[in-house]
């Protein structure tokens, strides 16, 4: 294969969790560019309905399926009509997730288990039921886990407090990594992106707050935009990253080396 063929996309399916806006927008968007037919879910069907809207107008083809990964109920029956409707599922991008910002002495425990519920077993189930039902079967297939460099280290508590959202991340991490290691041998990687900061809706109240902080820390001094994960997920969803797996990428600007 020449690079092109390496990177090429065309005939495979990409399931992306949370896709209808922010980062998971971005990364359809990217699997999509490189020729995948994308399915997206979102728990807004206004929110998926426009990100589908705007991906048709990029010739991306792209369909809408509503899914509360927190509620684990929800999560089979909307495999079962993605692989009904797609045939496969070859990609698996579990970006659905959520935060909550508390002191570790005051968190609330119903916040601690929407985060568990959401963060990690939706991961966790959305994987299974794909990898069982779609890529084992077929002897190939790309799952990348949106973790983040929370789920590397401890954060600055000058920036956040999120013991939750940084256990169920670590949580994802070690997920990522086991089922590297017992699904190789069927063809399947599985790999973490790790992002540091991107300005969005999760971020919001956090780069208000410590924005300035956070970028005098980075080594790059700026915080992410809209393009900085399409090359990595394209990457860790194509051929060319066949004998990359169990691997945790950050993806911060070099915040989490220092």
């Amino acid at each position: 294969m020449d690079v092109k063929q390496l990177f090429d996309l065309k005939g495979r399916v990409a399931l992306v969790t949370g896709g209808s806006r922010g980062l998971g927008l971005q990364m359809a968007g990217a699997l999509g560019e490189m020729g995948a037919r994308l399915a997206l879910t979102a728990r807004k069907k206004d929110e998926l309905d426009a990100a589908v809207a705007q991906l048709k107008a990029r010739g991306i083809e792209a369909t809408a399926w509503v899914c509360d990964l927190g509620k684990r109920e929800q999560i089979a029956p909307v495999v079962e009509q993605i692989l009904a409707k797609l045939g496969k599922v070859d990609i698996l991008v579990n970006n659905a997730g959520a935060t909550w910002g508390a002191p570790a002495e005051d968190h609330p425990l119903e916040a601690w288990d929407k985060l568990v519920n959401l963060n990690l077993t939706g991961t966790f189930l959305a994987s299974q039921l794909v990898a069982k039902k779609s890529m084992i079967p077929a002897k190939w297939g790309r799952i990348i886990n949106i973790a983040s460099v929370a789920g590397l280290g401890a954060s600055d508590p000058r920036v956040v407090r999120t013991v939750a959202y940084n256990a169920t991340k670590h949580g994802v991490v070690g997920l990522t990594r086991q089922c590297a290691a017992e699904w190789g041998e069927h063809g399947i990687t599985v790999n973490a992106i790790c992002p540091g900061f991107f300005p969005s809706k999760m971020t919001q109240a956090a780069l208000g707050a410590s924005g300035k902080l956070v970028i005098e820390v980075t080594p790059t001094r700026r915080l992410g935009n809209d393009e900085d994960l399409k090359g990595l997920v394209v990457l860790l969803a194509s051929e060319a990253s066949r004998h990359i797996t169990g691997q945790a990428i950050a993806v911060d600007g070099g915040a989490s080396i220092i």
